[in-house]
């Protein structure tokens, strides 16, 4: 509750949670609800229309509705967000845990895979990854199709989420281990460790029992940006083509499909821009908020 209360203190990060929550992830659950079209549904006699009663934020090239496509694009935004992050927050903390808390050859493998990782920018070294693993993972799926005699998984969309989660889990899994690593380094000197490891408490039992939740703070805050980033990131990989890709709904495949049209409609390109943009700063600003609330200096 205290945690809360010097959260709540900074008006503008609560403002920024509350178009989160609302905006991108209670969007993104009902958005069969609150989507007033069906967004793949084509209407050629109102074709690049601007905003109007009947379409809000107006319509595309294809006289698809976009205020349609933008909320069905935030279940995209929120299940890629959650997943992605959720991966390599998890695969982060265990292997930051273990490598700090062990040391040793562990440590050293677990750091040297880290530092290739970070040899390479982040943002293409994810499309390398989303450009190499979807054709070979549309021929796997495909041929499970012909032998189980299935049809139409290849066509889901079920492998442009696939890539894309283990493209950006891959790349930030890292930088969390790092972070993590550090956290265990000074927490394991404490007293309460030593008197763990002297009545003969498990590594397993320090380690998530003990040594973890007096290092979560900052993984708060990491989390908290890294949601963005995600975000960002796929809006990157669709508008490049080896992202979300339609029948599926993403803002960035929303500005490559409507990229010829900035000149006569800005507002393609301009309101999915807009809410991605939103979206990230948000979600940065939440972490700040998240820092000033958990920075010991400020209680």
């Amino acid at each position: 509750m205290m945690l809360w209360r010097r959260f709540a203190s900074n008006r503008f990060a609560l403002v920024c949670m509350i178009v989160i929550v609302l905006g991108l992830y209670v969007t993104g659950i009902f958005a069969p609800l609150l989507s007033p079209y069906v967004p793949t549904a084509q209407n050629l006699d109102a074709v690049a229309q601007g905003p109007s009663i009947a379409h809000w934020l107006g319509t595309d090239e294809l006289g698809r509705d976009l205020l349609s496509r933008i909320i069905w694009g935030a279940r995209t935004a929120a299940i890629v967000s959650i997943v992605a992050v959720s991966l390599s927050t998890i695969i982060g903390v265990v292997l930051g845990a273990l490598s700090g808390y062990l040391g040793g050859w562990f440590d050293t493998l677990i750091m040297r895979v880290s530092d290739i990782l970070f040899a390479f920018p982040s943002l293409l070294f994810v499309i390398f990854i989303a450009a190499t693993v979807k054709p070979s993972a549309v021929r796997f799926v495909e041929q499970m199709e012909i032998a189980w005699g299935m049809r139409g998984l290849a066509r889901s969309g079920i492998i442009d989420y696939f890539v894309v989660f283990t493209a950006l889990s891959v790349i930030a899994w890292p930088g969390m281990a790092r972070l993590i690593r550090g956290q265990v380094l000074s927490v394991k000197r404490m007293e309460y460790v030593a008197a763990a490891e002297s009545i003969g408490a498990s590594t397993y039992r320090i380690i998530f029992r003990h040594v973890l939740p007096n290092c979560l703070s900052p993984v708060l805050v990491a989390v908290s940006m890294g949601l963005g980033g995600a975000v960002m990131s796929e809006s990157v990989l669709s508008y490049l083509g080896v992202g979300i890709q339609p029948p599926n709904a993403s803002w960035g495949a929303m500005i490559w499909e409507n990229s010829g049209e900035w000149r006569l409609h800005p507002h393609l390109i301009f309101i999915p821009g807009a809410v991605v943009a939103i979206v990230i700063f948000c979600f940065n600003f939440i972490g700040d908020g998240l820092n000033d609330a958990l920075n010991p200096r400020n209680r």
